[in-house]
């Protein structure tokens, strides 16, 4: 009976330490597109002159995170390609032809992180697959966390913001529109709502 009473008091006593782990796990969060708290933004240079910038409009996507195991973070991320808008109707029929994202055949975009490095003081380097035009290459992302917290319905939300460039070609992109307009440039913020 003593050993039985010793064992339930020591099994008590580790039941907390049993239960930090599950605390610590990364939250699951759904990025928040339909309030447009995120945004994919792309500029390419023009000529050597100046940018041509757009977005797309359709993409979703959810990422887990942990600010205390940030390595353990993921990300995830399906972009409609056919929602490509540059604030020009014909150059954007042009982007969804056979010469740039040819969305007849390849609707979507996709992203998938593979790993998460800690550059201290809330700059990460986000590394992962892009499936853009049927190719699959990996790219890295430089990012930033935003914040955390609760939100005024109830909810509890993680931002950050991100950059990326990659070369159009590697992407099998057939138009060349010359050296100066060879990459072009992501810009991201994903603000999601903790599920």
């Amino acid at each position: 009976m003593k050993k039985q009473l010793i064992a339930g008091l020591i099994g008590s006593a580790l039941l907390p330490l049993t239960l930090l782990p599950m605390t610590a796990n990364a939250a699951d969060y759904v990025i928040d597109t339909q309030g447009a708290h995120a945004s994919i933004q792309f500029k390419v240079n023009h000529l050597g002159y100046s940018f041509v910038a757009g977005r797309f409009n359709d993409f979703g996507g959810n990422f887990s995170y942990n600010a205390d195991k940030i390595t353990d973070s993921k990300v995830n991320v399906s972009i409609n390609t056919t929602s490509v808008d540059s604030n020009h109707a014909e150059r954007d029929k042009h982007l969804r032809g056979s010469d740039f994202l040819n969305t007849g055949k390849f609707p979507k975009a996709e992203f998938t992180s593979t790993g998460v490095e800690d550059k201290g003081n809330g700059q990460i380097v986000l590394n992962g697959n892009l499936t853009l035009n049927g190719v699959t290459k990996p790219i890295a992302i430089d990012a930033e966390f935003i914040g955390e917290g609760k939100d005024p319905w109830g909810g509890y939300r993680a931002g950050f913001a991100g950059t990326t460039e990659f070369a159009m070609k590697d992407f099998g992109i057939k138009m060349d529109l010359g050296p100066a307009s060879a990459n072009v440039t992501l810009d991201l913020i994903v603000e999601g709502i903790k599920q």
